[in-house]
């Protein structure tokens, strides 16, 4: 047992560039100054950065690489790479293996194909890549990985990484005049997450034999099956050995790679799962999520199976989400929401909890659009985790701390104690100070805030540079008082007291599913956004844009370039999904009920044929069944082409993708209702697809 756990440590991280690899390679004046960069900011000395591309490339050597790459994260969600050799040829037809400082600084990948939401013209090709020096490059499948920011020729952000990185220098700096006041010592605050990922793992024959698994990553068609979540025997149960075996692969390889793969499970809906990791600086955490979601993809292959990251897979079972896990912590290691013992005496911690609560409250719509994109509209909203609704769970405690200091001042804060179980032969527990909330977007379990909303699919990046940046400012707000107060410790209580008062109504502890929330969330005004399309609004909106550009995060252009890219992202989307379900329908679903069409009715003929006087009611009731629903097929088959027709037409972007929700995404309902009705009643050996049942039990 002991050897196992050797081997594990030996393992973890075994092809990262650590610190520790840094500290043992590199000369110490070289791994001082890099260090200089890293925890300060100070501009890379190209003579540094030499020593340094040498050292990476005989380590990557010495892990099998052959080839280095400059790993970005363009707007198109995913990762991007473009793979060189170290190779050099020599003048006596040899090589000699070469990787100098401004490769490693330095990439100009082509940048022409990448969505730059109108930056640049298409004729611009050229693009830069900027070496991410905080997050550790490794080695993967025989290629030096380096993470790299990704910007255009004219310097504006392409990529998701870029206002991520800003947005930390941002809370830094808003952090640290506010402890400053405190009397802290710290140099450094930095946002740190732990994003837990939802998935769905199913046979590969299954995803290959459906042009919409294929496609799109979701079911457009599929009806029912007689059993899915509802009697809740899925979550935490044992793992199958097909599906323990891709875990501990999972497991493995990320590990490798310096991802802390912690946690495995079950989750509710059949055949969906999830993956916690341990919390991280959140640059490094968005960069080993996209490595995982990778990861997860090609290891489910060498399984046999498909993992599908679409946040609404199949219609029925829950869909798929990622818990954003968000705290700020100093660089001397105190984390900045734990409210210790007695938070009603801990006027720091409030401090930083009500930065929170306001910055949440005024800038709810940036949060929204951080988890908006097609897939995500299928739960958002949807009578499933979380509501469209943003608002925060604090639990019991701390929301009696705030309405203490609403009314007064703060005199206590309820304890724990112990948690009686009941049996004598198991222990007391030690009882939390309040329970979870796993229908709130936003909840505050502990030392963090858990953000629900973010898209199973999506990069991590959005939805913590928007925390950064909306917390960024209020902290800003804060020190801007607190620095001219005459009474620090009376203008500390002013503040509290002025953010408990109003912005409390963003705070609600209850069942955020309730058709009673909706109701109230309205009458405290808060906003209820329930499309992609509606959300990115809050992207050029005035008083969004203004601290976005006060805080260096993304200046006008790159706001108003992401406007287009997300608005086009979904209409692009939508309309791959519609002519998809264009094609089946048509050319598979049609076919197909018309064949059994006529058997029924080939059938009734020839009892007919017989002579035989017997009663024909089921066979007959059954054809006019057919029949009918195939003529309200075709014609809705119909109506789907005439109303994309229409949408693509329209010019504007923002209008377009509003045609595309209103107009095509109605009419694809309406054919999915009818073709999921044929499926009900069309011989098994007959329907083109398989069903839901056989994709969701058969792993």
């Amino acid at each position: 047992m002991s050897k196992d756990i050797t081997n594990l440590t030996e393992l973890f991280g075994s092809y990262v560039f650590s610190d520790a690899v840094m500290r043992e390679r590199l000369p110490k004046a070289t791994y001082k100054e890099l260090k200089k960069t890293m925890d300060d900011g100070k501009l890379l000395n190209l003579s540094v950065a030499e020593i340094v591309a040498s050292v990476m490339k005989d380590w990557a050597i010495d892990k099998g690489a052959t080839h280095y790459t400059h790993w970005f994260q363009p707007m198109t969600g995913i990762t991007a790479e473009k793979h060189d050799s170290f190779i050099s040829p020599t003048d006596d037809g040899k090589i000699i293996l070469e990787f100098s400082g401004k490769e490693l600084i330095k990439g100009e990948p082509d940048a022409s194909s990448f969505p730059s939401g109108g930056l640049r013209a298409t004729f611009e090709a050229r693009g830069y890549t900027a070496w991410d020096c905080t997050s550790p490059a490794f080695v993967k499948e025989k290629t030096l990985y380096i993470p790299t920011a990704f910007c255009s020729y004219t310097g504006f952000a392409l990529d998701k990484k870029t206002p991520l990185l800003r947005s930390m220098e941002a809370l830094s700096k808003q952090a640290l005049r506010v402890l400053k006041l405190f009397g802290s010592t710290a140099t450094k605050v930095v946002s740190t997450v732990g994003a837990e990922q939802e998935y769905f793992l199913i046979d590969k024959d299954v995803f290959y034999n459906r042009k919409d698994l294929l496609y799109t990553g979701r079911t457009l068609f599929g009806m029912k099956p007689p059993k899915g979540q509802e009697m809740e025997d899925q979550y935490f149960t044992s793992l199958k050995e097909r599906i323990s075996a891709f875990m501990h692969e999972l497991d493995i390889e990320l590990w490798k790679v310096g991802v802390a793969a912690k946690t495995k499970h079950n989750e509710v809906a059949p055949s969906q799962h999830e993956l916690a990791p341990v919390f991280t600086t959140t640059n490094i955490a968005a960069d080993n999520n996209q490595l995982t979601m990778e990861l997860m993809k090609k290891i489910a292959l060498r399984h046999d199976l498909v993992c599908l990251l679409h946040e609404k897979p199949f219609a029925g079972v829950n869909g798929s989400g990622k818990h954003n896990n968000w705290s700020i912590s100093t660089n001397e290691g105190q984390n900045l929401l734990d409210p210790g013992l007695t938070p009603h005496d801990n006027a720091q911690f409030l401090v930083f909890l009500t930065a929170v609560i306001k910055a949440v409250n005024e800038y709810s719509d940036l949060l929204r659009v951080s988890a908006a994109n097609a897939g995500n509209d299928h739960r958002l909203g949807a009578n499933e985790a979380p509501p469209a609704i943003i608002s925060i769970f604090l639990g019991e405690q701390l929301t009696e701390v705030l309405e203490q200091i609403e009314h007064g001042s703060a005199k206590s804060s309820k304890l724990g104690g112990d948690l009686t179980i009941g049996v004598s032969t198991l222990p007391s527990l030690p009882k939390d100070t309040t329970d979870r909330n796993r229908t709130s977007p936003f909840a505050f379990t502990g030392n963090k805030f858990e953000f629900r909303m973010v898209a199973s699919s999506a990069s991590i990046s959005a939805a913590n540079f928007t925390l950064n940046t909306i917390v960024a400012e209020t902290l800003c707000q804060m020190a801007d008082r607190l620095e001219k107060a005459v009474d620090f410790n009376a203008e500390v209580q002013n503040i509290i007291k002025e953010i408990a008062t109003n912005h409390k109504k963003v705070i609600f502890n209850g069942n955020n599913y309730s058709a009673e929330w909706i109701s109230e969330a309205e009458k405290r005004g808060l906003p209820n956004i329930r499309s992609t399309v509606e959300a990115t609004k809050a992207i050029i909106a005035e008083k969004n844009v203004k601290i976005l550009e006060k805080h260096s995060v993304l200046s006008k252009e790159e706001l108003e370039s992401r406007f287009e890219i997300i608005l086009e992202q979904y209409t692009t989307t939508i309309n791959i999904e519609a002519l998809t379900m264009l094609q089946m329908a048509k050319n598979e679903i049609l076919p197909a009920c018309i064949n059994f069409s006529e058997i029924v009715a080939n059938s009734i003929n020839s009892i007919n044929a017989t002579g035989i006087n017997v009663e024909l009611t089921a066979q007959k009731d059954l054809l006019v069944s057919v029949v009918s629903l195939i003529n309200k097929l075709s014609t809705r088959i119909t109506t789907l082409e005439k109303a994309i027709e229409e949408s693509a037409s329209v010019e504007d972007t923002f209008d377009r993708a509003s045609a595309y929700r209103d107009k095509v995404f109605v009419k694809m309902s309406e054919l999915r209702e009818i073709a999921d009705k044929l499926e009900e009643i069309v011989d098994n050996e007959i329907w083109p697809y398989d069903s839901y049942g056989d994709i969701l039990f058969k792993v």
